[in-house]
């Protein structure tokens, strides 16, 4: 008898390119994990289509209805456990998390960010990498926790830093990757291998290191 798949909300923010490398991984014959709902702060976001397009119930949260970050952050966590997920999702979600939001769902709470953490959290990685000098650059995914982009690494793709290169190229070859590494660790974690413990990140019972699992391009 075939297990139940893992369960996932994504939270988006955009066009959701991300969320269309999940989709597409999710529809595999082999998937762990099923999309259950997509949910956008922006209700013109265009991850939403791609959503409604592959059959996965989308639904729009403004953060524009409410008077702060702690009633919207409520509002959302009411939306998203009406699906009973089993896994939370971010890709590409533009808003900073509330503390009891990050706590409601500890360990089941996933985040990409645009750099080899912890260099360069927040926001404009790319061209920072690029004003540093640095010859190399990626992308990782993590456990969320109440520190911005801070929690434990899970996996790093990393990608040369070529002569001449403009934040808009570098991106669009640390986007490459992430399209294979966000599956993959949504993967692992519907298969059960993947926990989170303390401030580290667990992979088929053994810590990994503080980086996470490293992959280069």
């Amino acid at each position: 008898m075939s297990r139940e798949k893992c369960r996932v909300v994504v939270l988006i923010s955009g066009s959701g390119t991300n969320l269309q490398a999940l989709i597409d991984a999710a529809q595999s014959d082999e998937a762990d994990f099923s999309i259950s709902a997509v949910i956008s702060n922006k209700a013109d976001a265009y991850g939403l289509t791609r959503a409604r397009e592959a059959g996965i119930d989308a639904f729009a949260v403004s953060h524009r209805d409410y008077p702060d970050r702690e009633t919207f952050d409520g509002a959302l966590m009411e939306e998203i456990d009406r699906h009973q997920p089993d896994l939370v999702v971010l890709a590409g979600f533009m808003r900073i998390l509330t503390p009891e939001f990050v706590r409601h769902y500890g360990g089941r709470l996933l985040n990409i960010h645009p750099s080899l953490l912890p260099k360069y959290q927040g926001l404009h990685t790319h061209q920072r990498a690029l004003d540093a000098g640095d010859r190399e650059h990626g992308v990782t995914v993590h456990f969320v926790t109440e520190e911005l982009d801070g929690g434990p690494a899970i996996i790093q793709a990393v990608v040369p830093v070529e002569p001449g290169d403009t934040a808009e190229q570098l991106a669009a070859r640390v986007q490459v990757q992430e399209h294979f590494i966000y599956p993959l660790a949504v993967s692992w974690f519907s298969q059960g291998r993947l926990r989170m413990l303390d401030d580290r990140a667990e992979l088929d019972g053994e810590l990994l290191p503080r980086g996470g699992h490293r992959i280069a391009d």
